[in-house]
């Protein structure tokens, strides 16, 4: 039990409470409405199982680097508290859950797997080689959306599924974005390990106005899905309280002043992302 608790602390499963939503507003937006209940338990499983997975493979393809940096050195790979056979087992099985989830839900989502997989695996090293690798994950961490929209249509090519798109670009750089203002932690280390970021190329004040940047196009994305769908007064006033949660966002944390940022990144990120599916769901079923 120990080894299991340690596997949950290790990927902050708890966190998937952040990226649930909107794998939520893609079903419910693709759905027009509730999607029937078998929808709905294989796109929770499906999106559970990939972030575990990608998680667990990040902290395995990471755990040298980690062991160097103080803010990740007491992490239970590197305290010795989960051995790493458990880590592999953990990592095994959610794959095998996701295939699972990924064949009971249609044939194109079954065929999209293999995708999704070379980013699931492949953003943990785009740190090695890439600046870019905020976005590698903000794509990663966006195909929840396309996956739960395909989960439902079993279409993403027609001209109906645009929403779709713009809501997998929104999701890019939203969550780029925010994992530029969390990146700045790490500056100075990057930069010692010759590792690839914006902050340690360019520094944490170009980082923060890029963020600010991507927060911007985020707005306009989410703004297009709500005039492609029609989507009613309430998903409005749901995007103006995100806009609000991210101006606060980006006033909490300065270039030399990061003290709030765990703040910024894990409180008000979780209610953006709750905010806009509540928002929408409301709005699609009272359309």
């Amino acid at each position: 039990m120990k080894q299991i608790h340690a596997f949950f602390d290790l990927i902050k499963f708890e966190h998937t409470i952040f990226a649930l939503p909107f794998a939520y507003l893609g079903m419910v937006l693709a759905a027009r409405g509730l999607p029937t209940f078998h929808q709905f338990f294989w796109i929770t499983i499906a999106m559970a199982a990939a972030r575990t997975f990608a998680m667990s493979m990040n902290r395995l393809a990471d755990r040298s680097i980690d062991a160097r940096n103080p803010r990740t050195a007491q992490r239970p790979i590197q305290t010795g508290k989960i051995r790493i056979r458990t880590v592999a087992i953990g990592t095994l099985a959610s794959l095998a859950i996701l295939a699972l989830a990924a064949a009971l839900l249609n044939p194109l989502t079954l065929m999209l797997l293999p995708g999704a997989l070379i980013f699931l695996v492949g953003y943990a090293y785009t740190k090695r080689f890439t600046w870019l690798s905020h976005f590698i994950l903000g794509f990663t961490d966006a195909l929840a959306p396309m996956g739960a929209w395909a989960g439902v249509r079993g279409t993403i090519f027609t001209t109906q599924d645009l929403p779709a798109w713009l809501l997998l670009f929104a999701v890019t750089f939203w969550i780029g974005g925010f994992d530029l203002i969390y990146s700045c932690q790490d500056t100075e280390f990057d930069r010692a390990e010759r590792l690839h970021s914006i902050p340690a190329r360019f520094g944490n004040g170009v980082a923060l106005g890029l963020a600010t940047v991507c927060h911007i196009i985020t707005l306009l994305l989410l703004a297009g899905v709500g005039l492609l769908m029609n989507l009613t007064v309430i998903y409005w006033i749901g995007l103006v309280i995100v806009a609000a949660l991210l101006v606060y966002e980006h006033w909490l944390v300065k270039p030399d002043d990061l003290q709030h940022i765990n703040v910024a990144f894990f409180n008000i990120n979780g209610y953006i992302s709750i905010t806009i599916f509540v928002a929408a769901f409301i709005s699609v079923m009272v359309h």
